[in-house]
């Protein structure tokens, strides 16, 4: 390891953004504008299910500064945006006369300034012809989808292993919708030039993105340019290509004007997508001594009536995360009056954990075994489902330091048993295998003759720090000091890259990036192959080791020359090499992808009279490889941690049965955890760099947020003695 691996790489330096972004100087797509720039506001139904019957808007179009108000009746002809290799765009907007969720958009109104356009839209007079709509997840009118994606997995016999059990346990637990809800408003800047479109975004996915405007209106790819250098959260929203982004281009086009649009706090709710809520059921069998003998996870989630389906894999955690010879998983959808779900942080696996955790805690307390006992008994020393080896893996010393720093020991198992004053305290655990997840990326990099390196890609930084750890790599890779790295991200003119969700943002493009920067130092050997004035003349990059600005032989560090140096003999401003990275296959490398694991333990505190729950502790212990800056992955642990909190105690999106309206779409009614239901957070990593990259990164973006809520439900059961089943853990559900 040389110098500057040591100094680079594993160092807890902040965000190399942070003054752009403290400052107000960082360009988020809602501050951008244009010369002439104009505003669109979106009209939504008012219904949840049936048809348009007629629309007015003769108001609207009266209102001083409106350009154009745009209808089913005069909107350009689009298509539907063609698929990502994950799934399909939702449907084209303003193509149609059916309605099949309420705030579904109906008109668009285009005006001179926000306020003018606004009061516009309000004029905007549409009549319905109402049906019947389904909204309810229970309601037996719903119709059922199987997974289009075929992602059920079955090993053994589940049923003979059920039989074969001494105990089992057999529950539903539910959880419900919620809503991504980053503090930053989606908005969308669109600029027509002839056939060329510019794009500024709030996507995770800026490629997709152009992908979709450029099929959605019938040009070229390389017409269509989307920019997103800082996105203000996501937290998934931001990974489809929704209605409001093709309603700005469509209005951009129909003014001749650039056209901006930002979504109201209210239309987030119902335009960007949401958790789905879910319906599962988990049978667990077990002999005596704990060994599982069957597992059997059900889960059914919402569709919307028109989306190709977007299918969380809720019960996946069931067929991987611990060592049991039979085991039956199903996810299906059931078609809703509802908005289009969408991912949200942790998705699938989020709701999954909770289910399969909670029913584990039954388990342990049915046999008479300490739950953190019964996950070890269980532990898979290899991937279940593919028999292979893992990548990496070190669960059980997640659990092994959890239980030490968290106390675990020393509770007191029974029920109910352990209280100060009228407060009722309990200790609760869950542990965590999250899913592998990595797509091919392409990255650049630079170096000029000023020994500076500018390394860029497509992809985004939506706040989880990668501006920052790709800086250190690209440094660590290079020989460089981080301040000598320029990182470009978030525009479709650079190298391709995939999204940023599915906590795989870091193996993509740092593998992608340690590639480049690889083939960047061998074009420098390569421009130096047969120069006789060059200590590195007739070297490989295995002789080589790229430190201080400069390349150095292995084996005599005396003996080398700095970037600067050899570009300036041959004369050239700059050397820049392309990378390219393609997760490899689990038979390839003879190894199971591992994704992130971790293991969660919280003391919860409740009053014995009012019911009323607080979270005094949480302890997380997490291995996600190699950890590139404990200080940026520290803070996406306590962030998804916030979230957990909020997933156990608050969050839930509330849909109004009659009407499909949701009722609670507005910060003031929606509840998310702040810092008066945030305690400490004791978060620490462990494990080694991964095998299945070269990087050796695993994922933290999501991690932090899954298992909080099970930990939480089974300490609140330590501590009072009632099961809750159902998210969220409201007082309510304890009186």
């Amino acid at each position: 390891m040389t110098t500057v691996e040591r100094t680079v790489l594993g160092v807890g330096i902040d965000r190399v953004d942070g003054g752009q972004k403290a400052s107000g100087s960082a360009p988020y797509s809602g501050d951008v504008t244009y010369p002439g720039l104009v505003h669109a506001v979106l009209v939504r139904s008012t219904i949840a299910a049936g048809r348009i019957a007629a629309i007015d808007a003769s108001g609207a179009e009266e209102v001083p500064g409106v350009l154009a108000v745009v209808t089913h009746e005069n909107a350009p002809r689009v298509q539907r945006s063609p698929a990502t290799p994950l799934w399909r765009q939702p449907p084209a907007p303003l193509q149609r006369t059916d309605i099949v969720h309420h705030g579904q958009y109906v008109a668009m109104v285009v005006a001179d300034t926000v306020e003018q356009a606004t009061e516009a839209a309000r004029l905007v007079e549409v009549a319905y012809e109402p049906a019947e709509a389904v909204v309810r997840l229970d309601d037996p009118r719903a119709v059922d989808v199987e997974d289009p994606y075929g992602s059920d997995q079955t090993r053994g016999d589940s049923a003979a292993g059920l039989a074969d059990a001494d105990v089992v346990i057999d529950a539903q637990y539910t959880t419900p919708d919620e809503t991504n809800n980053p503090m930053g408003l989606f908005a969308t800047v669109a600029a027509w030039d002839g056939d060329r479109l510019t794009v500024h975004d709030t996507t995770q996915w800026p490629d997709s993105t152009r992908n979709a405007l450029a099929g959605a209106f019938g040009v070229p790819e390389s017409g269509v340019r989307v920019l997103a250098p800082f996105v203000g959260g996501g937290f998934g929203a931001g990974l489809r290509v929704w209605p409001h982004v093709i309603l700005a281009a469509m209005a951009a086009r129909v003014v001749g004007r650039p056209v901006k649009l930002m979504l109201t706090r209210p239309q987030m709710f119902t335009g960007i997508g949401h958790r789905p809520a879910t319906i599962q059921r988990i049978r667990l069998g077990a002999r005596r001594d704990g060994t599982l003998t069957a597992i059997e996870h059900e889960s059914v989630q919402p569709s919307a009536i028109d989306d190709d389906n977007i299918v969380e894999s809720v019960t996946t955690v069931s067929s991987v995360g611990y060592a049991c010879p039979n085991v039956t998983t199903r996810d299906r959808l059931r078609r809703l009056n509802v908005p289009v779900p969408t991912s949200m942080r942790g998705p699938g696996d989020a709701q999954g954990h909770f289910g399969l955790e909670c029913a584990l805690d039954e388990l342990a307390y049915e046999l008479g075994i300490d739950p953190l006992e019964l996950r070890m008994r269980n532990y898979a020393e290899e991937h279940p489902q593919l028999r292979l080896p893992w990548s990496s893996k070190a669960l059980r010393r997640c659990y092994e330091l959890g239980a030490e720093r968290f106390g675990w020991w020393e509770r007191d198992p029974q029920p109910r048993s352990m209280r100060r004053g009228d407060t009722l305290i309990g200790y609760g655990m869950a542990g965590v295998t999250f899913f592998w997840f990595q797509q091919p990326c392409e990255a650049r990099a630079t170096i000029d003759r000023e020994g500076r390196a500018f390394v860029r890609s497509a992809a985004t930084d939506i706040g989880t720090g990668t501006y920052t750890v790709m800086t250190q790599l690209s440094a660590d890779r290079l020989g460089l000091r981080v301040d000598q790295v320029r990182m470009g991200l978030g525009d479709t003119e650079l190298p391709s890259a995939p999204m940023q969700g599915g906590s795989g943002m870091t193996a993509s493009l740092g593998s992608a990036i340690h590639d480049a920067a690889g083939n960047l130092i061998a074009a420098f050997l390569d421009l130096v192959a047969d120069d006789i004035a060059s200590p590195l003349r007739g070297l490989t990059a295995a002789d080589v080791v790229a430190v201080d600005g400069r390349l150095q032989r292995r084996d005599d560090p005396a003996a080398g020359e700095s970037y600067r140096e050899m570009l300036d003999r041959h004369d050239l401003p700059d050397l820049t090499a392309d990378g390219s990275a393609v997760p490899a296959k689990p038979e390839e490398l003879g190894l199971a992808p591992a994704g992130p694991f971790a293991a969660r333990f919280a003391e919860v505190h409740v009053d014995a009279d009012l019911g009323r729950i607080s979270v005094a502790r949480l302890v997380t212990v997490v291995d996600a490889g190699r950890i590139l800056n404990p200080k940026t992955a520290r803070s996406q642990i306590i962030g998804g941690a916030v979230g957990g909190i909020g997933m156990a105690l608050l969050e839930e999106t509330v849909t109004d049965p009659g009407t499909g309206r949701i009722v609670n779409a507005t910060f003031g009614d929606y509840l998310i955890a702040v810092n008066a239901d945030v305690p400490d957070l004791d978060v620490s990593f462990v494990g080694d760099p991964d095998r299945f990259n070269p990087v050796g990164v695993k994922g933290v973006g999501e991690i932090g947020l899954v298992g909080v809520a099970p930990a939480i439900a089974n300490a609140v059961f330590h501590a009072t003695g009632r099961r809750i089943r159902t998210l969220p853990l409201t007082l309510d559900k304890l009186l």
